[in-house]
């Protein structure tokens, strides 16, 4: 948890309120921390839309809770993710295994 913590206050002091992100602020942290775990969010938003979809309070700014929300979303899909792969994994072990 500190991880995060740290990682979004080296974004959120480059400019503007020190505690919250601009959009420039948050598309630079996706870019550099999220762009991996991205890869497995199905559908892909636009920084527009996941700025508008995380700023809860409408205030162009994005703060500590609205981007947990951003973070859980997309550990979800990554934890979706690898237990898609296991099960095909899975899957694949027990077709070698029929033919024997």
């Amino acid at each position: 948890m500190d991880a995060i913590i740290d990682v979004f206050h080296q974004y959120s002091r480059r400019e503007g309120d020190r505690d919250t992100l601009t959009k420039k602020e948050l598309k630079m942290m996706i870019d550099k921390q999220l762009a991996n775990y991205l890869k497995h969010v199905k559908n892909k938003a636009t920084i527009d839309q996941i700025m508008k979809d995380l700023d809860v309070n409408k205030d162009a700014q994005i703060n500590f809770g609205e981007m947990m929300l951003l973070v859980t979303r997309v550990t979800c899909a990554t934890h979706e993710h690898l237990h898609e792969v296991e099960d095909h994994q899975h899957q694949h072990q027990h077709q070698h295994q029929h033919h024997h």
